[in-house]
């Protein structure tokens, strides 16, 4: 069984048909790259993966649970996580608050011990730091920990945006172009990182580039939008040298 299955995924937004009959398998530890020009509908298909949208027609499986139209928490809880191309973090955070925030949907305390602060308040805070402080080391942002978010060079930001989404301890990440805005030295670093995280945490990874460097460099399999259809699928090697999706990724 597929760890993601989506069958025949549809939106129309009036007239406009932005995703039309989408299909996609992803098998547990893939890492996976979903590409095209851009309009293709890539952002939308993580839009309706992650409940900001809810699809006219087809169904979306995780893990074998049905989560068409769920809310985006629930759909956090079920165990999919995201990054968007425009970096959110809580600017006015530090590090370490951004990582904790990601950990909400794991640990509980009541308004009443929040308020009052009573044992099981501090209790649940102190592993909260302790979780979040591991997941710093893992990114070597540790050191970091009480900067404010905002005050990170910007590849060091994405990373904290992953740790975040991991925090969530999802099955399934989803990275929005994580690559744009970097230089090459920052593009390799993050490739180790995805490489890092999908071997550490034994993650599946589904992203979104326009780095075809970054894509033929760390995805085992692809799938190629255009127009909000799926123009093929299939082995990163095989489908970057087909003539048709040359023809439409690169306007030749």
């Amino acid at each position: 069984m597929a760890l993601l299955d989506v069958k025949n995924l549809s939106i129309s937004f009036g007239g406009l048909r932005a995703v039309d009959n989408f299909n996609l398998e992803i098998q547990q530890g893939e890492l996976y790259g979903l590409i095209g020009p851009n309009g293709a509908g890539k952002t939308t298909v993580f839009n309706l993966l992650t409940g900001v949208y809810k699809p006219t027609e087809g169904r979306i499986f995780l893990d074998g649970e049905d989560i068409t139209g769920k809310k985006t928490i629930d759909i956090n809880k079920a165990g999919i996580a995201r990054t968007f191309q425009n970096i959110r973090l809580f600017k006015e955070q530090t590090v370490l608050d951004n990582v904790k925030i990601g950990l909400h949907n794991r640990y509980k305390y009541s308004t009443i011990e929040g308020i009052l602060r009573l044992p099981g308040y501090f209790r649940t805070e102190k592993k909260m730091n302790e979780e979040a402080m591991r997941l710093l080391e893992v990114f070597d942002l540790a050191d970091a920990a009480g900067v404010l978010s905002c005050n990170l060079p910007y590849g060091k930001q994405r990373k904290l945006e992953i740790a975040r989404a991991l925090a969530t301890n999802p099955k399934l990440l989803l990275l929005d172009e994580p690559a744009a805005g970097m230089n090459p030295n920052e593009t390799q670093e993050l490739m180790n990182t995805i490489h890092f995280v999908r071997d550490e945490f034994k993650m599946t990874i589904l992203l979104i580039e326009h780095d075809m460097k970054l894509v033929s460099g760390i995805c085992e399999k692809l799938t190629v939008l255009n127009f909000g259809r799926v123009l093929t699928q299939g082995v990163t090697a095989e489908v970057l040298n087909d003539p048709e999706v040359v023809k439409a990724y690169l306007g030749e």
